[in-house]
Formats: structure tokens, sequence, C-alpha cells
């Protein structure tokens, strides 16, 4: 449709390509007939939040009449003493989602490419697409990240990859080696964005967080965010660690007071409640090997994770397929998450539960298989 085609409408027009971008799928949150459903479709902590997190929440009410501080101030000083961090190279979003749409709107124009994995992260595509943007998936080697893949997708009009660590939906990784050898093969202005959203579950000495590779290069940035491993995912809050030219002008075109003052207080509550991080860590260690395990001697194929949730692959034979195994399960009160939106047609994504869930998940699978 040409600008005149738009002006002489009958209603206004959405500019092209917006209507091509397929929503945001997220993990289902009922069943049809169940009451109270054991919700493993969206990687939450099932453990909660910090009860110190939830007290700082509830102090904040006082406040509801201010604007919240729209620099986050404290919570910035918070986190750059948690992680020892400079806090002017800081950004904080509306959880990391926000975060990744503003580096599309910063540095992407209509035909500008932003490269990710074949399997990545729904919300990358959907900013880069958003600001008019060629979206470039590489290739996957067992469902895991692929740097010579990567590179094949490099040429002059690449701005940004985007590559989270450990992998939503996969649940793979890479090590701080490949990370390192995939950064030094990239121009200096093309963005490295590594997605840290799960970095806390994964404890393998090969892995590394990517924040101290960003402290030293100019063109890489880290998020990281409170809705995993501290359980804030209702509060919306994320955080980036990246260059202080790049903040500044990422900066300019993020909305005033983004982040509430009782998410700000809760975040911090919650950055300083270690014994909860611990605790979130330790079920996902003793449980994650358990699922794999269980599920696994079932017949059906698990991708070894890293993170906080379990993917399933499933035969395509009738009867047996994972959209049918979402289906039963959740007939049985257990909500996981078809990846097809991914990719992925014939795999369920399992969330990590507590010892009642992932023993309820395992005998519903079982009886699924049985049929």
């Amino acid at each position: 449709m040409t600008v005149t085609d738009r002006f002489n409408a009958s209603r206004p027009v959405p500019k092209p390509g917006i209507l091509d971008i397929a929503p945001y799928k997220p993990g289902k949150a009922a069943a049809e007939g169940v009451i109270n459903p054991v919700k493993l479709s969206a990687n939450e902590n099932i453990l909660g939040c910090s009860e110190k997190a939830r007290t700082a929440y509830a102090e904040a009410a006082g406040k509801l009449n201010l604007y919240p501080d729209g620099r986050a101030n404290l919570l910035r000083d918070a986190i750059a003493e948690k992680y020892g961090l400079e806090p002017e190279r800081l950004l904080f979003g509306c959880g990391s989602d926000e975060i990744f749409q503003l580096l599309n709107q910063t540095f992407l124009e209509p035909g500008d490419n932003m490269i990710q994995g074949a399997h990545g992260f729904a919300a990358y595509a959907i900013g880069a697409r958003a600001c008019g943007g060629e979206v470039r998936y590489a290739p996957e080697t067992h469902l895991r990240i692929d740097i010579d893949a990567l590179l094949e997708q490099v040429d002059e009009r690449t701005r940004l990859i985007f590559l989270a660590n450990p992998a939503n939906p996969t649940g793979t990784w890479i090590s701080a080696e490949e990370i390192r050898r995939l950064h030094e093969a990239l121009q200096p202005s093309v963005i490295l964005v590594l997605d840290g959203a799960y970095a806390e579950f994964q404890s393998d000495p090969a892995f590394d967080d990517g924040l101290g590779l960003a402290r030293s290069a100019h063109n890489v940035v880290v998020t990281r965010t409170f809705s995993k491993i501290h359980g804030l995912a209702a509060l919306r809050v994320g955080w980036a660690y990246m260059p202080a030219e790049m903040a500044d002008a990422v900066d300019r075109i993020r909305l005033p007071f983004n982040i509430s003052i009782p998410a700000q207080m809760a975040a911090i509550a919650a950055l300083g409640d270690d014994d909860f991080v611990a605790q979130s860590v330790a079920l996902v260690e003793q449980w994650r090997p358990w699922l794999t395990q269980q599920i696994s001697g079932l017949g059906l194929d698990v991708v070894p994770s890293a993170a906080n949730f379990v993917l399933v692959g499933f035969p395509a034979t009738p009867g047996k397929t994972a959209v049918e195994a979402e289906a039963f399960l959740a007939s049985k009160g257990l909500l996981t998450r078809g990846v097809g939106n991914y990719g992925l047609p014939d795999h369920l994504r399992i969330t990590i539960g507590l010892e009642s869930h992932n023993r309820a998940v395992v005998e519903g699978l079982a009886e699924f298989m049985a049929r």
C-alpha cells in the first residue's frame, strides 16, 4: 500500500509489516473443567518469592500516589553493589522484554537485520519486526546455538545478535569460550545481546554470565530479570549492563516511570535475600536430573537443560504427539507449554515444580504413553 493509499484509506492503516507479526503466546494459565491447575507452563518460580520482597511490596502501598524514581536509583545502586558494576552503565526495563524492544528501536532501521537462533525467544523478533528490521534465524545443532551458523548470517546490515544463555525454550547453553569466539568474530558495530534470564540456574565452571565481557567490550549487552530466580514475574523488573554511551542512547527513548515504586522496593529486597535464591537453585538442581531420568525412561527425548525447565520431545505418532500430551496433562490439572510457535511442534516445555508436581507429571506422562 502506497503513502497515498494509506492517506485515502477509510480507516487508520498500520504501517507495513505490523500485521505480519504473530502476537506473543504466553503459557496457559487455565484448563477447561479444572479448578486450580498446577501451572508449569511459564517457567515461574514454583517457590513464589522472597518473604522480604513481599513485605517490601506491601510497605510501598503507602506511596501509590507518587511517581516512581524514573532512574530507579536505589535499585541501580543495589544491583551495582551486588554485582560490582558501574551504576551509569545500567538500564532498567519493564521486564527484559522492554529492554529488547528498546535496543531494537535504538539501533535498527528498516532494511537492517537482527540475528537469533532458530528457536530463540519470540520477543526478540517481535521488537525487530516492529522497527522494520529483518529477522534472520540461524540453524541450531541439537537444539543448541551454533556459533558458525550465526556468523554465516552476518552482513553489513546486521546490527544486533540476540542470544539467550541458557536458552529458552530449549534449556541448552554454550560455554564462555564459545561466547568469546562469537564476539571476536563480530564487527565492532554489531551488538551482541546476552540474555541471562536463566543464568542463575547454571553452575558449570565453563559457563559465564557475560558481565565481564560486557565490561571490557564496546558492543556487548547483558540482560537479567527478577522474574525467574527471584520470583517477581508479576512486577516486571528487568535490567541490562552495557557501555555507558550505549545506555545513554537507549535511555533517551525509554518511557518515564517504567518501573513502579512497589516493584523497585520488592526487587531491592529480593536482591538481598540470598537464602531464597539458594533454595530456588537447590530445588531445580535436585529435581531437574530426576525429571530428566524419569521422563527419558518413558521413551521420550529430554533435552539436557541448564534452566528451571525441561524440554521433552514426543513422537509424531497419532495418539502420542506433543499436542495430545499437553491436552492429556491439562485434563489432569497439569499445565505445560506447547512450543510449536518456536518451530518445535513435537515438544513440550515443562517447568520444574515441587516434588508433588514433578511426580504427578511423570505419572501423567507414563499413563499417557501407556494408553
